[in-house]
């Protein structure tokens, strides 16, 4: 706790600082003595009621949150950039990791149409966040999205989510680029890597490479947006190109016979359990839309930017797919590296290392968007204070968040120091699924409901339709996950309920607000689909997975109980009361004038 005004008896020794002009980690009244602190303590219930329905508006989002940076971001960037960051943030290291692995072990030739459904899942979410982004375009992407419209308690879950999204993804790719690195110099990577027999098996090979490579990144990142958009563009194209070979070469070596010969081996629920592990490799676009704050013109750039790079990165990643099954038998395929040695074994042994160039080169961009984009993401969560508001500094003189940048790259690293990649994925793709869920059923309530406007019948019709949808979904997901024991009536009973509850919506309760600029296509529809989609693959992930999930929620949760919810309840409350001051001196000055 910070030290009290007075150094009374209850006071503690004040707190360290983080940077940014000597601001305590937590410098809000319930911080201030221990005392104080038991006293919040004591009012969590009444605060997690009032954080929990307390909803910011754009406004505030978009000028008063965002002045709490001190310096601006520049704006910079153009739907160039963000197609460039687009392709940069995606085509990594799943397409060139999970596909061989997802080929040989759960879809077989048919990872294609896996990749297909990974698309079309991740091109809902993108609509949704694109609408999100050019109505409020801000650094916070999906957490200040929710903050507006399902309150903070919702979008501080979410904002734990997108953080583990982040650091996990980040890690992932790092220990893959070490992996492509050795085979770039014809080792195997475990011979860069440090054993530590004491440690459990998946986390005992200590990746140095792969926490010099962030560093690396993060040092790019605090330096300038507009510099790693140039450097990530370089990269991107050479990627391309790199991509362009490997197709190309790929089919002088393709056979037919490989692909149709058994398409489909682990039938229909191989080809989701693959679409939900193969969503790691869509992960990334998301912070695209942090850089909104960044946009020259929102309204324009960011649809073309974001659209138009997902749009490419689907039929990249379905016919690099499509040719690696064309050139091995599937049961064949390396699940480690599966492009190099598919060359090696057409008699192209030299192929193999401009895979792993273009792979390198892709982790690379991979990296850099992702620390761009992770940094924005924390600096706004802490100019809500929900965690210290020193990780919202923007240094003045790069225009960069410094301390959030940082923070981000050390979690990184830590996490690309030990932990194996299958680890990794799953349970990235359950925390980004998750957060691409909230995201539709935001937008829905956005298009159907503003606080004091519509009434009550309407908002209870809503949230009538929006639980239906969700909970169609899960038993949808459900009875999947669980084998199907129950035949298609169960199926045609919840989805029948899905398609009830959206056309109930669509038809039975009215929109209460239209998009300013751009909207998204054909609501509820597209919404109501992007919540089912999500959540049924949600359904074809591991449960162990779940357990590491529901673990990282617990301790988000217990964060949030002593730190978060009363940081953010203070600041909101001085934020108020500073707000009622203003109009009651802008009051009495127009009654001196009119006096």
């Amino acid at each position: 706790m910070a030290a009290s005004a007075g150094g009374g008896g209850d006071g503690v020794r004040r707190r360290g600082c983080c940077g940014g002009g000597g601001v305590g980690l937590f410098p809000e009244e319930s911080f201030r003595s221990w005392s104080a602190y038991g006293r919040a303590l004591l009012e969590t219930g009444p605060r997690l009621r009032d954080r929990a329905t307390a909803r910011s508006l754009d406004s505030a989002e978009v000028n008063e949150v965002r002045g709490r940076s001190g310096a601006e971001m520049k704006r910079t960037l153009t739907w160039w950039d963000l197609i460039w960051f687009g392709i940069g943030a995606v085509i990594g290291a799943g397409i060139f990791v999970l596909t061989g692995q997802e080929a040989r072990d759960a879809a077989g030739p048919a990872v294609v149409v896996s990749y297909a459904v990974s698309g079309i899942s991740a091109m809902l979410s993108v609509f949704c966040y694109t609408e999100f982004a050019v109505e409020i375009p801000v650094a916070g992407g999906s957490f200040a999205y929710l903050r507006v419209e399902l309150g903070d308690f919702m979008a501080f879950i979410a904002a734990g989510n997108i953080l583990l999204e982040y650091c996990i993804g980040g890690a992932a790719v790092a220990r893959s680029w070490t992996s492509y690195f050795a085979t770039l110099l014809d080792h195997h990577p475990n011979d860069f890597r440090i054993h530590a027999p004491s440690l459990a098996a998946d986390y005992s090979r200590l990746d140095p490479i792969a926490v010099a490579v962030v560093l690396l990144i993060c040092l790019f990142a605090v330096l300038s947006t507009k510099g790693s958009s140039r450097f990530n563009y370089v990269l991107s194209i050479v990627h391309l190109a790199v991509i362009a070979f490997i197709v190309v070469a790929g089919l002088t070596r393709a056979r037919a016979a490989n692909l149709t010969a058994d398409f489909a081996p682990f039938g229909a629920r191989g080809i989701f359990a693959a679409s939900a592990v193969l969503f790691f490799a869509y992960i990334g676009f998301d912070a695209v839309s942090t850089m909104a704050e960044e946009t020259r013109d929102p309204a324009r750039d960011i649809p073309v930017g974001l659209v138009g790079a997902m749009a490419l990165t689907t039929a990249v990643y379905c016919v690099l797919a499509l040719v690696l099954c064309l050139m091995q038998p599937y049961s064949e395929i390396d699940p480690d590296a599966p492009f190099s040695v598919a060359f090696t074994a057409a008699g192209m042994d030299w192929a193999k290392y401009i895979v792993a160039f273009g792979a390198l080169k892709g982790m690379t961009t991979v990296l850099l968007v992702s620390a761009v984009g992770q940094a924005r993401y924390l600096t706004h969560i802490a100019r809500t204070h929900m965690v210290p508001p020193c990780l919202a500094r923007v240094h003045p003189r790069f225009g960069t968040p410094v301390n959030a940048t940082v923070a981000m790259a050390v979690a990184t690293a830590a996490i690309a120091l030990f932990t194996d990649l299958g680890i990794l994925s799953n349970l990235l793709s359950i925390s980004t699924l998750f957060i691409f869920m909230l995201v539709a059923v935001a937008l829905l309530v956005r298009r159907y409901y503003v606080a004091g406007e519509t009434p009550a019948a309407d908002r209870n019709k809503l949230a009538a339709c929006l639980a239906v949808i969700v909970a169609s979904s899960v038993a949808t997901a459900a009875c999947w996950g669980a084998g199907g024991g129950a035949g298609w009536a169960a199926y045609a009973v919840t989805v029948a309920a899905w398609l009830a509850a959206t056309l109930f919506l669509q038809c039975g309760v009215p929109k209460a607000r239209a998009p300013r600029t751009w909207g998204v296509p054909l609501v509820p529809w597209l919404p109501a689909a992007s919540i089912f989609i999500n959540i049924f693959l949600l359904g074809s992930i591991d449960a162990a997975s779940f357990v590491r999930f529901g673990v990282w929620t617990a301790a988000l949760l217990a964060y949030y109980f002593l730190f978060g919810l009363h940081a953010s309840y203070d600041t909101a409350k001085a934020l108020a009361a500073e707000a009622d001051a203003a109009r009651v001196e802008e009051g009495a000055r127009k009654a001196g004038a009119g006096a």
